[in-house]
């Protein structure tokens, strides 16, 4: 109901919803609700797997002398999912722009929450051997194919039912879920890493966060079953001979720059991996004179990623004042910045200094970012081939994030160097990339609906 309110709510940056665009078929609020809940749900499914992949997982799945080597392991199988999201892109991005944004956001949220509950019932390596790390992979991989058509399926669905002047504003609600599912990830793991006993905790404990993805299909499904296609959707697509095309042909063949723009730009993702997943380990790791605690870092991840998801729609309401780009790119630089002080922090043990800096970089730079991106890609493709852009261009982009963490745990210390400088070092260089790219875009915060992608 809160949620309801306040996206019903007057903007003052964008103006007010008026009775003109539901009449005409559109509704942004209930698509910006659907987009909301349904990505919260989703992502909680898919990020409590990287909280417990860095507290638990290396001990059932991965047993070995040499804690780095499990732990390793264990963020490897994080990073599956982000092969089988570019696949899953492909799969996701053709339907989605052949038979509706409806059809992809139902089947997405159907296949997280069924992987997600099986890992809850997996065997560990203690009782099934090698099986056990196999059907982890397994599962990861649905996950990864599942979270290849969810942002860009929301996204879609809530940008082409938002008012021309307030795009930028309806279309961040999609990613101020995900990091509401965030949220509720740690929130539900950390009572009970603190609570219960080590053993009921490695033993069922970990468990249970995974069972609960029942609750959220049925939730998920009731919300996102009850949604009208986009009148655009059905008006340039369905009713038009270029149906009869195939959508994935007429992407690579019309629109390779602004794909190549996308899959830069997405780079800036790594950001959200190091702060959920690599910090995570990295901080917690016993390698660390002094260890910053478990829970010290579940509740920087709690209050950071609550921030971001309270002030996502008024950084994209910012954007459908000044432009997509300045906000990007501001998020980005302090990305950069704060990724460094963060990852440094984790190595002084000092709890105060890492919860501030940490809630810093992910609730407020990190967030930026995450309300510019899905109506700045959106804006890339038109109605044709909207999904498909997005979901293809930002996979290949996120899967350089999903192995972030892998990749940062690689660098720790590697040539005599300070444990936290080369993954700050591969932070910055994503974001970097991911800023040129956002420069080399045409701004398009008042290009008209049927013009974009034209």
């Amino acid at each position: 109901e809160t949620v309801s309110v306040v996206i019903s709510g007057r903007n003052r940056v964008g103006g007010e919803t008026g009775h003109r665009e539901e009449a005409a078929g559109t509704n942004p609020r209930k698509a910006a609700l659907a987009a909301w809940f349904g990505s919260a749900l989703e992502y909680y499914d898919f990020f409590v797997y990287g909280t417990v992949a860095a507290l638990v997982f290396p001990k059932i799945f991965f047993p070995t002398n040499d804690p780095s080597t499990a732990l390793f392991a264990s963020m490897a199988t994080f990073g599956v999912a982000y092969i089988a999201r570019p696949l899953g892109s492909f799969l996701m991005g053709h339907y989605g722009d052949r038979l509706g944004r409806k059809v992809v956001m139902v089947g997405t949220l159907l296949l997280m929450g069924v992987s997600t509950f099986l890992i809850g019932c997996l065997p560990t390596y203690e009782t099934a051997g090698l099986l056990a790390p196999a059907l982890l992979v397994l599962m990861r991989i649905l996950q990864g194919l599942s979270a290849a058509g969810e942002q860009a399926g929301a996204n879609a669905m809530s940008f082409e039912h938002a008012p021309a002047h307030r795009r930028g504003y309806f279309t961040s609600w999609t990613l101020s879920g995900t990091q509401g599912g965030q949220v509720l990830a740690p929130a539900v793991v950390l009572p009970l890493a603190a609570f219960l006993p080590q053993e009921d905790w490695m033993s069922w404990g970990w468990r249970v966060p995974f069972w609960l993805s029942i609750v959220v299909v049925a939730v998920g499904f009731m919300i996102r079953r009850q949604l009208e296609e986009t009148p655009a959707f059905r008006n340039e697509v369905k009713s038009s001979t270029n149906a009869d095309k195939i959508p994935l042909k007429v992407l690579f063949t019309d629109y390779r720059p602004e794909l190549l723009q996308v899959f830069f730009a997405a780079f800036v993702a790594s950001i959200g991996t190091t702060f959920t997943v690599f910090a995570l380990s990295f901080g917690t790791s016993s390698d660390r004179a002094v260890p910053i605690n478990a829970s010290t870092m579940l509740w920087i991840a709690i209050v950071a990623n609550l921030i971001a998801a309270l002030t996502i729609p008024l950084w994209g309401a910012l954007t459908d004042r000044i432009g997509r780009k300045p906000v990007f790119l501001a998020g980005n630089v302090g990305c950069v910045v704060f990724a460094a002080l963060f990852l440094w922090s984790l190595t002084t043990g000092n709890n105060a200094l890492v919860f501030a800096v940490g809630v810093i970089l992910g609730g407020v730079f990190f967030a930026i970012t995450c309300a510019c991106w899905p109506v700045t890609y959106a804006e890339r493709f038109p109605t044709r081939v909207r999904l498909s852009g997005m979901a293809i261009g930002t996979q290949f982009g996120f899967a350089v994030a999903g192995f972030t963490p892998l990749i940062q745990s690689a660098l720790v210390g590697k040539w005599g160097t300070a444990p936290w400088v080369l993954p700050a070092v591969f932070s910055a260089a994503a974001c970097l990339i991911s800023a040129v790219a956002i420069a080399s875009m045409r701004e398009t915060f008042k290009t008209p609906l049927e013009k974009l992608g034209k």
